[in-house]
């Protein structure tokens, strides 16, 4: 069965809500005529992000299973049953693999794997039971191309497509749709300093837009811009050589191209507040 149409009077919590991409998807839900509830770590820059957009704002740790579910829990006392979930929280360090500190790669993995099995696991079994809903992460053009400069980034987001292929293969019949939304490179300080490739560099708004999009037309995988889904799965029918070529021209080489000077503030800040990132010592692995 699919449901689709409006958003208005839909309930959507969104994660990684504070700023960026999350932001932008809040803000776009809520002018669409949504409830929307954000999630963030950083919680007073959630409720400074709730005040201007006139949304609820609450504490969010993805990693934590008790505390997605505590997340999920106050959206349904405040607002109602959660209808829309949007999994956006991530993080990303930059640079050569084998020059990676253990603590950022645990990191990636906890927030940007493990924190959507948080989610989905959490929010998913609710929706089956009311058929209907509607999980939407938002992964990477990572998710389906070889991005050096990104190894254990582009891992957690083929690990996340993976994952919700399977969990979308058994709620198929339940009502309950799933998206992947697979942008480029966009202008958020999680990319600050790296390379944009062929493509455009985009805005958080036009990730946001492809989100709202699918609530009304749902669709499973959504790159954007969209030309990246078809020239990936032509690629994959040519030779490894031809499809190397494709791919080097597509895709930017961020070993080669990152300023680190400019990634330096967001990654000290990113994992030095993740739980795996203190864990493994990384402010020590990355001086």
């Amino acid at each position: 069965m699919k449901r689709s149409g409006t958003t208005r009077g839909k309930i959507v919590a969104v994660t990684g809500g504070a700023r960026g991409i999350g932001k932008a998807i809040a803000a776009q839900f809520t002018a669409a005529g949504a409830r929307v509830a954000i999630g963030d770590r950083d919680l007073e820059a959630a409720e400074d992000t709730a005040a201007e957009l006139g949304v609820r704002a609450f504490g969010l740790d993805v990693t934590d299973p008790d505390s997605f579910a505590d997340f999920l829990e106050f959206v349904r006392r405040d607002l109602g049953p959660v209808d829309v979930l949007v999994n956006n929280a991530g993080i990303m360090w930059v640079g050569s693999f084998d020059q990676e500190p253990n603590g950022a790669a645990r990191a990636q993995l906890e927030v940007n794997l493990l924190g959507v099995i948080n989610g989905i696991k959490t929010a998913a079994p609710a929706m089956r039971e009311a058929g209907h809903g509607h999980l939407i992460t938002v992964a990477s053009a990572a998710s389906i191309l070889p991005t050096p400069g990104e190894a254990t980034y582009a891992a957690t987001k083929h690990g996340v497509l993976g994952y919700l292929k399977a969990v979308r293969t058994e709620m198929r019949g339940t009502g309950v749709h799933f998206t992947a939304v697979m942008p480029a490179v966009v202008d958020t300080v999680l990319a600050a300093g790296t390379g944009t490739g062929a493509g455009p560099l985009l805005r958080p708004d036009d990730v946001a837009a492809a989100v709202v999009r699918a609530v009304a037309r749902p669709r499973f995988e959504n790159t954007v811009p969209g030309f990246i889904g078809p020239v990936t799965r032509l690629a994959g029918l040519l030779p490894q050589p031809v499809r190397d070529r494709i791919f080097g021209a597509m895709v930017p080489d961020q070993v080669a191209q990152v300023r680190a000077d400019a990634r330096a503030g967001y990654e000290d800040a990113a994992f030095t507040t993740s739980r795996a990132g203190r864990g493994q010592g990384w402010a020590a692995s990355a001086e």
